[in-house]
């Protein structure tokens, strides 16, 4: 996996969401900017991050 859920950094819940939202927000940039190829490789990293720190989340200890 690219991005570990478990790790230290990624372990308070405002830190997960901020570092999903902020790619997609820089993608809507972007996209303003009529730089589509850019607009694409941010909102994949985000769907990237949205998977592994929301959707599938830290383990449960």
């Amino acid at each position: 996996m690219l991005v570990d859920p478990n790790h230290p950094f990624f372990r308070k819940a405002w830190v997960r969401i901020l570092c999903v939202v902020f790619p997609f927000a820089w993608a809507i940039v972007e996209l303003m900017g009529d730089n589509l190829l850019w607009a694409l490789l941010f909102a994949a990293a985000g769907a990237v991050l949205l998977h592994a720190l929301i959707i599938r989340g830290p383990d449960k200890h």
